[in-house]
Formats: structure tokens, sequence, C-alpha cells
């Protein structure tokens, strides 16, 4: 009770109605207060964070569960030396999509794209080469590469793709020269912080088609039993992948030897994909893989594969897989290797 109300209560001139009056204004204030501090919070629905998973939502290059923070970043393509003095490649194991191509002197490189998991430093980059330009240009968001001859930069940069090249001024804060390794094979891109630093770009269109769950994957429904998976490039490229149903994944070897990550674990690949693709001889010395076109090609997952054709209809337009019937083929969630193998003499493809 305030003094206010205190002196009147005792004052001489303080009337019986007068005294009613100030105690039951007095007890209505405390009232009020009572029921103000108890009154309970408003209820909302929850929402998700930028890193919980948004509900149905998934990614776009693996179809697996995704947040709103994968949703809403860019893809970032790499061009990845294969060479022995390159391995063991710095976050090729976080790609969401490998594709393996043939390049000079029977060697292979990869383009490598990731999205839904961003490797603090990846490489070691290497240079572009004639047919990479159809295969990044569908994803847009961001290439990254050392360098190369002039025709072929000069096409990689004619794509929808913002490039980061070794030694250009906006790629000079994202790159460096590692120690671990010698000349060519040593330059690492700041992934994370490149990826940090261009937010502003959409995130890539969904490339292959995806089951909801592992067992609804193509292979499952109308495949044939698959232990292993040899892709032959040449001589020098003999790359092989042999079904682990403990792990429920195809485990990748080269030359006879297991692939190996920097953590010395075997590479892996829910999905691998192997295309059959003509070699275009325009470069001298540089063969350039064919895609825009179509051919045939097999689909392996969960220890089984299908035979499939395939499709390309320009740079900007994803390959597109079918069964020999036209039905679009559904990949397992999780990540795909693509291995792009030549129609030529000495390569070969064998599922055994």
């Amino acid at each position: 009770m305030s003094r206010l109300a205190a002196s009147r209560l005792t004052s001489p001139a303080a009337t019986p109605m007068r005294v009613a009056r100030v105690l039951i204004a007095c007890l209505m204030g405390v009232s009020l207060l009572s029921a103000c501090a108890e009154r309970p919070e408003p209820v909302t629905s929850a929402t998700p964070t930028d890193t919980e998973d948004a509900p149905g939502a998934v990614a776009p290059l693996t179809g697996e569960s995704a947040s709103l923070e994968i949703l809403g970043r860019p893809s970032l393509a790499a061009k990845i030396g294969n060479d022995v003095e390159a391995r063991p490649q710095r976050g090729l194991e976080r790609a969401d999509l490998v594709f393996e191509e043939l390049v000079e002197g029977g060697l292979t490189r990869y383009v490598a794209v990731w999205q839904s998991q961003i490797p603090e430093e990846l490489g070691p980059l290497r240079s572009i080469r004639p047919m990479d330009p159809d295969i990044i240009s569908p994803f847009g968001g961001i290439v990254a590469y050392s360098g190369g001859q002039q025709i072929f930069v000069d096409q990689m940069e004619n794509t929808p793709v913002k490039n980061f090249i070794h030694g250009q001024p906006n790629a000079d804060p994202f790159m460096y020269r590692s120690k671990d390794k010698p000349a060519p094979h040593n330059v690492i891109l700041r992934a994370e912080k490149l990826i940090d630093d261009q937010k502003g770009l959409a995130a890539p269109p969904t490339q292959f088609e995806h089951a909801e769950t592992a067992e609804g994957a193509s292979a499952l429904q109308g495949g044939t039993p698959v232990a292993t998976i040899l892709a032959t490039f040449s001589a020098s490229r003999q790359q092989s992948w042999a079904w682990d149903t403990t792990q429920g994944v195809f485990l990748r070897s080269q030359q006879g030897k297991p692939d190996l990550d920097t953590d010395g674990k075997t590479r892996s690949a829910t999905n691998v994909i192997v295309l059959r693709v003509n070699i275009d001889n325009q470069y001298p010395g540089v063969p350039k893989t064919v895609l825009i076109g179509s051919g045939t090609g097999h689909v392996s997952t969960g220890g089984q594969v299908i035979p499939v054709t395939w499709s390309k209809t320009e740079a900007t337009a994803p390959i597109t897989l079918t069964t020999e019937a036209g039905e679009p083929i559904l990949l397992a969630p999780g990540n795909a290797w693509v291995e792009l193998v030549p129609l030529i003499s000495g390569a070969e493809v064998r599922f055994e």
C-alpha cells in the first residue's frame, strides 16, 4: 500500500466509504500484478535453423536430407589431379560427385563437385581440359583450377560458372602452394573460405534423380548382382570398385591397390556410374571426352548393376540416365562417382 493511501486511512477525516474505496483499489492492483506474473508465454511453432534438416528437403546433388544452409549455398567444382604424386588428394572423400576423365598419356584426372559437404581445404588443383565446361556448366556456382591452355581457359570462362584460377587476383586469398608435395601437385584451395565469400551465388539444380530410400534405387529394382566393377581407361589407369556388404558401399582401387584418402581410408561410393564415351582429337595431344550426345552405360548401387542409356542435349543441360525401356534411373541417396570410360582401343568395362 502506498504512503498516500496509508495516510488517507489513518487521517481523522477519512470516512468509512473512502476507506472502503481505497482498500478495493489496492486489492485490485495486487490481483492484476499477480495475474500478469503467472501469465504463460505464448506457444510458437518450431522452425529449423540453418544447420538443422529442413523437413522433406533433400540436397540437390545427393538426394540426402538437407539443412537450409545446404539448400542455399552454391556448388564448388574443382579440377583435381590423379597423378601418383597428387595422392592422397585432400577433400575428395567429401565430394558429392566425382567425374573421372581421360587426359594426355593415358592418365586420368577428376572433376569433383562439392555442395552438401564443404571441406576446409581441397586439392591438388590441376589445369582445365576441353571437356570440363560441358561437365561443370550444369551446376553453375564456382569452379577452381590451376590454369591451362588459354583456349581451354577461355572456354571455361565462357560458361555460367564463376572461375577462380590460381595466380589470378580474385583467387589469391583462397589458394596457396603446400609444402607436402612438389609442384605442380601442390596447389591447395581454401574451400570453406571461398564458399563463405560467395554465398550470393545460387544453389545448383538437381542433376541425377534419386529415390527416397536406397531400397528404391533402380538397380535394386531391376538389376543383377555385381561384386566387382572394372573400368580400364588405359594400361596405366585400371580402376576397380568392389562391393562391400558390411559398409553398403563400393570401395575403390587403382592399379590393384586401395585408393586411400588422407586418413588412410579406402575411398567409397554409394553409386558408381560407368558411361562409355567417344573421344574427339581436335586438339593435338589433348583428348576431349564427347558429352553432347548419347550413349550407353551402367549404374551400380546396393551390390546390383543395371544397364542404362545416357544423353546430354547441351553444355548447360545435366546428363540424363534412363533404363533400356526409357524409364528414369533413380540413384540411391548418397554420393556418386562417374567413370567416363572412352570407346578406344585398350579401354574396357567389366562387371563380375
